[in-house]
């Protein structure tokens, strides 16, 4: 990716508190260089009840896609992180953020490279289980304006899991 120009697109600070494990950039934060540079960044900040410039701090999160560069588009929107990326980084750099007191798992990609076998049959029934992996991981849905319908489905998302993250996060950066 870099034969292309780009720049890895992640946050990592030494002491950071809180790990955000997404997909991969988008489009728009690979072209910006700033991870979450979108709409679904703006609604995770709205769940975790952070402002931006705390969610920005990286002594208070890191921002560590499953693969730090946007994949390119796919028939049914974002292609997936490269295999084996988050395998060969993800160990290194988080080895050297020892106060992660919390790691949020956004989506599908990153639930089944965190949890391996302890999740469940579906994305929906491994969020609804959200407590059963804490206090390391907290699994939810990636919060794109995309899954409005996912969201529609399952209220219980923003009156269940919503205030559990606000308080873990909350708890995390103290």
């Amino acid at each position: 990716m870099r034969e292309l120009g780009w720049e890895p697109v992640y946050t990592a600070g030494p002491g950071a508190r809180v790990a955000v494990v997404g997909q991969a950039p988008g489009r728009l934060a690979q072209a910006s260089g700033v991870p979450w540079d979108d709409a679904s960044g703006a609604r995770l900040r709205e769940w975790l009840g952070v402002t931006e410039q705390q969610f920005r701090d990286p002594a208070l999160f890191a921002l560590v896609p499953m693969d730090f560069y946007y994949p390119g588009r796919g028939t049914g929107g974002d292609l997936p992180p490269r295999r084996g990326f988050a395998e060969r980084w993800h160990p290194p750099l988080f080895a050297l953020m020892p106060d992660i007191r919390l790691t949020l798992l956004i989506g599908s990609y990153a639930q089944a490279h965190y949890l391996g076998r302890r999740r469940r049959a579906s994305l929906t029934e491994t969020v609804r289980a959200h407590a059963d992996y804490l206090p390391e991981f907290l699994p939810i849905v990636h919060p794109s304006p995309l899954n409005f319908r996912w969201q529609a489905r399952n209220p219980w998302f923003e009156t269940d899991v919503v205030p559990t993250l606000r308080t873990r996060v909350a708890e995390a950066l103290v």
